[in-house]
This record gives structure tokens, C-alpha cells and sequence, in this order.
């Protein structure tokens, strides 16, 4: 009867680790999709040091989970001490360093509101200007979300933009564009700029941003949530075939 259960015990494991596997498989998928993304989310990334940061965490834990779960599934098939006792210390680490990241990522939630985005947004959007990140940041947000501001195109007044451009209502990349391939080709480029709705994109980037995600958000957040309880089970049923292993 014991020997059945510690086979049970073994397969389970096994199972666990290689859904470990996949998700560390996942992760890294993610992380190199974001980094090389022809899209533009490649420079919203790179302008942000936190959102940045983020994606290399994301890619050193998709690494470790790839690896830990090769190691859990060879651990357990064939029931090694040492390989189970590695794995068991490693995938607690791993553990107490996800829930450090959701506990700070609880703590800087603020700077991710619209609040905070429209403050820096006015504070620092030149316009056109190509050297400056934060500027060029924004220009392939507005341009790939076809929208204008963080709100909408009235978080441009009494901004650093209107002081630099006092001719311009709301910046280039706020005006609507024609459907080619090739380059960018303006509607009414001079109606836009004075401030005619009818030739910009009115809709806030918050917005557009947060819908064009939202999907991508409540499906990372449940895997997260299913990679946390996966890694539990892995340590309980990794325990027990190391202390049933003679």
C-alpha cells in the first residue's frame, strides 16, 4: 500500500513539474515576444526602468521555472534525494520572490494611474523630438493606439508641449492618418494641429491601452494565480517522496 502511494506521490509530482515546465516555457515566450514586438510595446518598455525591469524578471523567472521543472520531473522519475532537495529549496525561493513581486507591485500601483501618467505627461512631452525617450515614448503609444493624451487631447493645455509649440493644439501624433502601409499620411494635418475633433483621435491612451490589454491582464493574473498554486503542490508532494525514497 505504501509503495502505491509513493508511486502516486511520483507521477503527481511528475505531472506538477512539467505543468511547471510549461509555464516557465510561457513565461520566457512572453518575455522575448515583449522585447522583440514590432508594434511599439518594445519602446513603451524601454522608457519605463520599472515596466522594464519587469520584462527581464519575467524572463529570469520563465528561465528558473523551465529549469526547475526539467529538474522536478527527472527528481521524481527517478527518485533522487539530491535532485528532489535542489528542487525543493530552489522552488521556495522562486516562491518567496513572486510573492515579494506582487507585494511591491501592490506598493507602486499608484504610479501606474492616470493621475500620475497625465502629471508626467505634462511635464515632459516635447513633441516631436526624437531624442528624448520619454517624448518618442509617447509618440508610438499615441501612433499605434491611435489615440491623443492620457485622457484626451485636453491634457496637452498648459503643458510643456503648448509652451514649446504655442501654434499646436495637440502634437503630430494625435492626428488622424489614412489607412497605408508605407508612411504615415495625415488626413488634414494643419485642422488637426489648430484643434479640429474632426482630424484627431480623440480617445485618451489610457484608455485604448487598458482595452487593447485587458484580455492579455485578467489571463496573466490567473496564470499567476495557477503558478503559485502549482508550485505549492510541487513542494508538498516533492517533501513527501523525499522523506518516502529509502
Amino acid at each position: 500500500m505504501e509503495g502505491d502511494c509513493l508511486s502516486c506521490i511520483k507521477y503527481l509530482m511528475f505531472v506538477f513539474n512539467f505543468l511547471i515546465f510549461l509555464g516557465g516555457s510561457f513565461l520566457l515566450g512572453v518575455g522575448v515576444w515583449v522585447l522583440v514586438d514590432p508594434t511599439g510595446f518594445r519602446e513603451i518598455v524601454a522608457a519605463n526602468p520599472l515596466l522594464f525591469t519587469g520584462v527581464y524578471i519575467v524572463l529570469g523567472m520563465g528561465g528558473m521555472l523551465f529549469l526547475l521543472g526539467f529538474l522536478g520531473c527527472c527528481g521524481a522519475i527517478k527518485e533522487n534525494k539530491c535532485l528532489l532537495l535542489f528542487f525543493f529549496m530552489l522552488i521556495l525561493l522562486i516562491f518567496l520572490a513572486e510573492l515579494a513581486a506582487a507585494i511591491l507591485a501592490f506598493i507602486f500601483r499608484e504610479h501606474l494611474t492616470r493621475e500620475y501618467f497625465t502629471k508626467e505627461l505634462k511635464r515632459h512631452y516635447q513633441g516631436v523630438n526624437n531624442t528624448d525617450v520619454f517624448t518618442s515614448t509617447w509618440n508610438a503609444i499615441m501612433t499605434t493606439f491611435d489615440c491623443c493624451g492620457v485622457n484626451s487631447p485636453e491634457d496637452f493645455k498648459d503643458s510643456l508641449f503648448r509652451h514649446i509649440n504655442q501654434d499646436h493644439v495637440v502634437p503630430e501624433a494625435c492626428c488622424q492618418r489614412t489607412n497605408q502601409a508605407e508612411e504615415l499620411a495625415y488626413i488634414s494635418q494643419e485642422q488637426c494641429l489648430s484643434g479640429n475633433m474632426m482630424f484627431r483621435n480623440n480617445k485618451g491612451c489610457y484608455s485604448a491601452v487598458v482595452d487593447y490589454f485587458e484580455l492579455y491582464i485578467y489571463v496573466a493574473g490567473a496564470l499567476a494565480i495557477v503558478v503559485l498554486t502549482i508550485e505549492l503542490f510541487a513542494m508538498v508532494f516533492a517533501m513527501c517522496l523525499f522523506r518516502g525514497i529509502q
